[in-house]
């Protein structure tokens, strides 16, 4: 009897030993951690994360005419999807997000899309990024972050593209607009800019002054010849091309810093030359 009291004992210590040792065992092993995954309206620095869809991308970029020889920018980049399509298309690209998880993210995404080494994300604050070597922006952002941003963007080299997801300012029309008829439920409206060159000023031609006022890549003015009244003048600029109407005569030309060079939309017209005065 005292024998089967014993081993009972002992049997009992062992099985309190062992789920001792075991509790103990998985106190000290570290958790599995499930990778993070972002969540559509998650809350960010300066708005709700929501992302562009993946056919509105595609559209986006075929709208800028993205091409290998391409430096795309996104500000407030998400999950980098953006950058990613770029990159698959052979530009290099860069994302600036202010949510270092996000950042993380976009670039393990990247890298198992086969495109880290074109495909690039920084943390940051996209008012303080450099952009100044983007070729294309392509942005999806609320009205008020744009505003902030719009000296930045003015300040790039004419010719720059920026694709913009449905959002913009209210007083800066596109130069042009299309809309996503398919695979898409929600924000389905690409807008293009193509940042016009500076030509506000007086400009001197062979005959007489040209004075121009700008906002964005309109311009009017006043056209004052040597001799006789002055003509009203009216135009446009998509990136470094301007084309004006002076009077009943209509212009093209190319502006390269302080000249530019045209000529009236008529046969065998001749090149005329206009140089900044101020």
């Amino acid at each position: 009897m005292l024998t089967r009291i014993f081993d009972r004992t002992l049997l009992g210590c062992g099985t309190l030993l062992f789920v001792l040792l075991t509790s103990a065992a998985s106190a000290q092993a570290p958790a599995t951690q499930k990778p993070y995954e972002p969540t559509v309206g998650q809350e960010g620095k300066d708005a709700v994360w929501v992302p562009t869809s993946q056919p509105m991308v595609e559209r986006m970029l075929d709208h800028a005419k993205v091409t290998p020889q391409d430096f795309v920018m996104d500000l407030g980049s998400g999950d980098g999807r953006t950058i990613i399509a770029a990159a698959k298309r052979g530009a290099r690209g860069l994302g600036v997000e202010f949510n270092p998880e996000l950042v993380e993210y976009s670039k393990r995404q990247a890298a198992a899309q086969g495109v880290g080494d074109k495909a690039m994300f920084a943390q940051g604050d996209m008012y303080a990024a450099d952009i100044s070597k983007a070729t294309v922006l392509a942005l999806f952002l609320l009205p008020t972050n744009i505003e902030k941003l719009v000296p930045k963007f003015l300040a790039l080299p004419p010719g720059t593209r920026i694709v913009a997801n449905t959002f913009w300012v209210s007083d800066w029309a596109p130069d042009d607009t299309v809309k996503l008829e398919q695979g898409c439920e929600n924000w389905c409206t690409s807008h293009l800019f193509i940042i016009p060159a500076r030509v506000e000023g007086k400009w001197q031609v062979p005959d007489g002054v040209i004075s121009l006022t700008q906002k964005y890549q309109m311009v009017e003015g006043t056209y004052t010849p040597k001799t006789g009244a002055p003509s009203e003048v009216k135009g446009r600029l998509r990136g470094a091309t301007i084309t004006v109407t002076v009077g009943n005569t209509e212009y093209d030309g190319t502006v390269t810093g302080n000249r530019i060079e045209g000529s009236a939309k008529a046969p065998n017209a001749p090149r005329i030359v206009a140089t900044r005065l101020n």
